[in-house]
């Protein structure tokens, strides 16, 4: 036992040694981390700031100790700038906390002088009572307002009146003659522009009403020395109006301040009317206006003053509408032209100092660009109505169409002018393209003028990438269909009126509604669907509604042809029976070509066979009027038979179509659909053939029809259920077999449950033997393929 003490001693000591040096190693580690601590710990106690931790050591990692650990130095303490007691002045706080305030600011701390608790928190401070602000140091911008703009020009009109009562009252005591007052007044205008000059460098606004103000006082001098006075004649009145109006741009130009430029617009389109002596002179007004609003169109294209313009444009509304409502008729033409003049001169100078400075168009720009256009518009065809000129009306809505395109144009050269008012122009452009159609054309010519449109738009688009095109395109398609429908209610909603054949407005319009329609379809396929910001509309609905037009076309025209040409009998009908399943066959072969989608195929197809066996009682009727009433001539049921065939044509695509696309499941319920609408068109296309074979003086209608009924339907059931018999034998289609017994069973049980009785001899013989026939050759066949019946059913379980 000693043995074993003395062996894990031993043990105990040679782990002892060997981890010696691992173990002081780690002790010198331990201690260099704790110095590095200490320091960190003092460093952030003299700098006020978050404290960083120490980083953690880790346990199993070696880290080599330095050969000699460096003395870690203590920081030196910051010593802030001495603090003198006389320099501290008393504060509201107590003496126990202003003596630790003085501690902390004066004694570095350190290890030795570190406080045991920490120092009670600093009361805040008090906030300075705010001072009560008076209503316009609240709003400065009020008081700005009030103090240079408003007062100012409240001053200048009182001046001016008083002005006006002293000339008043001396000319009420007689002080001065006419000539004397006309010179006080040009005086005194002429002392307030003056002293508005001598100020203009140090208060321009002030100066820039004293200017508007003496303006004013000008114009109203030479008003009444013209009417007042008689100091001046007509012309010479004008004239100095004239060059006060100049004087006035020149002011404006020079102080820069559109509201001399405003008060000069002001007094240049008053001027005629304060010199007016009652007389129309409405060339020399128009030549005026355009002199005016030229000098206006070199200040817009240096200056950028929207209200000048929307001023001038305003003020000269209402002074031209003013005047062309009282437009004699020898003067339309002339009202007409300068009504041009003013819209294109207008035009440019709303745009000018944007196309210019390169600047960007805002809301005001286009609604005057806009109104301009619309006020245009209206007054052309007031003038042009008036003038008895209605047939050119279109043509002046295409011309102003063009004028924009030009314009547009122009400006799409200029490649930093702004997209937006080449896309308002191109919209006006499109707008009034669309116009001209209504307002020139009538009827049909509006719908084919559309059509046309629409195509050139979505082509145009393409070519341009400008969306607004496409949007309009879209639209102008839109109002073509609306149009077309109201056209075909016109034209073919009264049977009574006779029209040509095919050359007619109604159908061609209808089949150039269906060729640019598919045009349009060609042209947004390329686009593969119609995006119209953020709807898009398939290709396909192009190319569905060409179909529709293009059947239309034929449809509303036999009908109308017929019903007009053939009243109160059903040939339309007849006909309409044959235009229906030919046309269905035809676009059947053609989308085999050109891939339409084998689900419109079916529908269409299913459509036409509807159709034609739901309006086969009209056919009934219109062989009584061949056989019995003899209106009609037989040779127009040979139309049904054609029909017929066709749609036994339409039947066989069908088949082809549900054995191609549709399901295992889709072609059995398909298949006994078909099979009940082949026996239910057979048995009434063989009623009709029987009809029309066995008819006779002797032997009637009904007569025929009673015997096909007891006898002719169990044969003809009977031939069809064998034929699918054979079908479903020889395509190994168990549907098929199932169905041809369906309708075996369904012969046998009317053949002993309603036929037997009252049935001929003849008819009960033949009914008899051909079923009986029938009947052998089936269970022969049965047991002749019966191995294929059972590979069928082996593998239907599988």
């Amino acid at each position: 036992m000693e043995a074993i003490y003395v062996v894990f001693l031993l043990l105990i000591i040679y782990l002892i040694v060997a981890n010696k040096s691992s173990n002081s190693s780690k002790l010198a580690q331990l201690e260099a981390q704790i110095l590095e601590l200490q320091r960190l710990i003092k460093q952030n106690i003299n700098t006020p700031g978050p404290t960083a931790e120490a980083p953690k050591p880790a346990a199993d990692t070696a880290v080599k100790p330095p050969a000699k650990p460096a003395e870690v130095q203590p920081p030196k303490p910051v010593v802030p700038p001495t603090v003198v007691e006389s320099d501290i002045k008393p504060q509201p706080f107590p003496s126990e906390i202003v003596e630790q305030q003085k501690q902390v600011i004066t004694t570095p701390i350190s290890d030795a002088h570190r406080p045991a608790r920490p120092l009670p928190p600093l009361p805040p401070p008090r906030k300075p009572a705010e001072p009560q602000l008076s209503f316009f140091e609240r709003h400065p911008d009020l008081e700005k307002f009030i103090g240079e703009n408003l007062i100012n020009k409240i001053g200048i009109a009182i001046l001016v009146l008083a002005i006006g009562f002293f000339v008043k009252y001396a000319i009420d005591n007689n002080w001065v003659g006419p000539a004397g007052r006309v010179g006080i007044g040009v005086l005194c205008g002429g002392i307030l522009i003056g002293v508005a000059h001598r100020l203009r460098k140090s208060y321009a606004a002030f100066s820039s009403v004293l200017v508007g103000g003496g303006l004013a006082v000008l114009y109203f001098t030479i008003t009444l020395a013209y009417h007042q006075f008689h100091l001046f004649n007509q012309t010479a009145s004008f004239i100095i109006l004239i060059v006060i109006t100049i004087f006035a741009v020149v002011l404006s130009l020079l102080y820069d301040r559109q509201e001399l430029g405003v008060i000069a617009l002001v007094g240049g389109l008053g001027s005629p009317f304060m010199v007016s002596s009652g007389q129309a002179n409405y060339s020399a007004l128009f030549i005026y206006m355009v002199i005016l609003n030229a000098g206006l169109l070199v200040i817009a294209y240096n200056k950028s003053w929207r209200i000048l313009n929307a001023s001038a444009f305003g003020l000269t509304v209402i002074v031209f509408a003013g005047v062309v409502f009282t437009l004699t008729k020898p003067s339309y033409g002339t009202g007409l032209m300068y009504a041009s003049i003013l819209y294109l001169m207008f035009f440019a100078i709303n745009i000018a100092n944007n196309l210019k400075e390169n600047k960007k168009f805002i809301g005001s720009d286009f609604s005057i660009l806009l109104i301009n256009t619309a006020l245009y518009f209206a007054v052309g065809l007031y003038l042009l109505t008036e003038m008895h000129y209605e047939h050119y009306r279109g043509l002046f809505s295409a011309l102003l169409a063009i004028v924009n395109l030009l314009l547009s144009y122009l400006m799409f050269k200029n490649k930093k002018v702004d997209t937006n008012i080449l896309y308002l122009l191109i919209g006006i452009t499109l707008t009034f393209i669309s116009l001209t159609a209504p307002i020139q054309l009538h009827g049909h010519n509006i719908t084919l003028f559309w059509a046309a449109e629409a195509v050139l738009l979505y082509w145009l688009y393409q070519k341009s990438t400008i969306k607004l095109m496409k949007l309009t395109a879209f639209t102008v398609w839109c109002l073509m269909v609306i149009s077309l429908l109201m056209d075909l209610g016109v034209i073919y909603g009264q049977s009574d009126v006779t029209i040509a054949i095919i050359a007619n407005k109604g159908f061609i319009t209808t089949l150039v509604a269906a060729i640019g329609t598919y045009l349009l379809y060609w042209l947004v396929k390329k686009d593969e669907v119609l995006d119209l910001y953020g709807i898009k509309l398939p290709a396909e609905i192009f190319r569905f509604a060409a179909l529709v037009f293009l059947f239309l076309s034929g449809l509303l025209e036999i009908n109308h042809q017929f019903l007009n040409r053939y009243p109160g009998t059903a040939l339309n009908t007849l006909y309409l029976m044959l235009y229906v399943p030919v046309f269905v066959y035809m676009f059947a072969l053609v989308s085999k070509k050109y891939h339409f989608r084998w689900a419109l195929n079916t529908g269409l197809i299913a459509a036409a066979i509807v159709v034609y066996t739901l309006s086969t009682p009209d056919f009934f009727d219109l062989q009584y009027s061949i056989l019995l009433q003899h209106k009609l001539s037989s040779a127009h049921f040979a139309a049904h038979w054609i029909g017929a065939v066709f749609i036994g044509l339409l039947f066989f695509e069908l088949t082809q179509i549900a054995q191609k696309y549709f399901t295992s499941g889709m072609q059995k319920a398909a298949g006994w659909v078909l099979a009940g609408f082949i026996v239910l068109f057979l048995s009434l296309e063989v009623s009709l053939a029987s009809n029309l074979m066995f008819y006779s003086a002797t032997n009637t209608i009904e007569h025929i029809r009673t015997v096909y009924i007891k006898t002719g339907l169990p044969i003809l059931w009977g031939l069809l259920s064998f034929a699918l018999m054979m079908l479903g034998m020889r395509h190994k289609a168990r549907t098929l077999r199932i169905i041809s017994l369906t309708l075996f069973s369904v012969t046998l049980l009317k053949l002993f449950l309603f036929d037997i009785q009252n049935i001929p001899p003849a008819g009960k013989i033949a009914a008899f033997f051909c079923l009986g026939i029938l009947l052998l050759i089936i269970s022969f066949m049965y047991q002749k393929v019966k191995k294929i019946i059972v590979e069928d059913e082996v593998k239907e379980k599988e």
